[in-house]
């Protein structure tokens, strides 16, 4: 490229930022005097000079937006944001019509942007606070179709899925009717059943399965919440918490008592605080002599079975 060329470059820019500047005027003109629609004409032909002049795609964007043309407006606030320091009314103005369309992280991300240069810019606080609360909002929306749609499922009745005569029969008797039922109950539970198979187990966990869900699956949630029921009874009381953690062996149990809790799967001390007198008495085998004992051996350390009402 010779030097001639350069000249003629130099020229060409010099010739679009005169006539930017020319219809930028114009256009503000037309805004003073009211006159939108020949704002945007004035502000289109000076973009059009000189598209990477930001004040002039936020006017343009801004007018456009005024008359409603939203999309168009959208588009002219995004190239206009990109600049390193952008109009603090045209990334307030983009986070409104990002609101509008649900984009909730794109308008917080704008306002934020706005704040990180002005920390206490008034509207971009309360338009903040707005969004945030809107993003609130359809969070519970959409956790509260999610729950809906849940319980829905859990009320589909067994027998509207393909299970065998003798699998459903069995679960009749049980008094297992829908499929929230299932999740109420253990599989060592279905299978102390008489004559309940290992195929009818199968077929049901197969069932339960593919719709994401397994055998006592409410049981175990219910655990865990009197689980933390136990450990903040036992933090309030200024106990230590991590005795829960120990082995049922810490507790110096005899044979017939540790033989009856390992058919309920306790392991731990925590294990054996989740359950209630009327659960251990109704383990075969399981007395009131070992009761007693498992009762004394935590009383020693300042704990409890779980009581009802815990």
């Amino acid at each position: 490229m010779n030097s001639s060329d350069i000249a003629i470059i130099d020229s060409e820019d010099l010739n679009d930022t005169i006539s930017c500047q020319k219809h930028f005027g114009t256009g503000q003109e037309a805004e003073r005097n009211g006159d939108r629609l020949g704002a945007i004409q004035a502000y289109e032909a000076a973009y059009a000079a000189d598209p990477d002049n930001p004040e002039v795609c936020f006017r343009l964007a801004y007018n456009l937006d005024l008359l409603g043309e939203e999309d168009e407006a959208l588009h002219l606030y995004e190239e206009c944001v990109t600049v390193p320091q952008p109009h603090l009314n045209a990334l307030i103005n983009l986070a409104m019509l990002y609101e509008d369309r649900g984009k909730f992280a794109q308008a917080e991300r704008c306002l934020r942007q706005v704040l990180a240069t002005d920390a206490n810019h008034p509207r971009a606080r309360m338009y903040l606070k707005d969004i945030l609360a809107s993003k609130a909002m359809v969070i519970d929306d959409v956790q509260e179709k999610r729950d809906e749609k849940h319980l829905a499922l859990l009320d589909t009745p067994v027998t509207d899925f393909e299970l065998t005569v003798r699998t459903r029969n069995a679960l009749s008797k049980m008094s297992i009717r829908t499929l929230g039922d299932l999740l109420k109950v253990t599989e060592p539970e279905l299978r102390s059943f008489k004559n309940f198979g290992d195929a009818s187990l199968e077929e049901i966990k197969a069932t339960l399965a593919q719709r994401g869900l397994r055998l006592g699956e409410t049981v175990e949630q219910h655990q865990e919440a009197v689980k933390q029921q136990v450990f903040d009874q036992i933090e309030q009381s200024g106990g230590d918490n991590q005795m829960l953690d120990q082995s049922i062996n810490e507790l110096n149990l005899s044979v017939r008592a540790r033989k009856a809790l390992a058919l309920l799967n306790v392991q731990t001390i925590g294990d054996i605080m989740l359950k209630t007198e009327a659960e251990l008495m109704g383990v075969k085998n399981f007395g009131l002599t070992s009761l007693i004992e498992i009762k004394g051996r935590l009383n020693e350390i300042g704990l409890d079975l779980r009581t009802l009402e815990g």
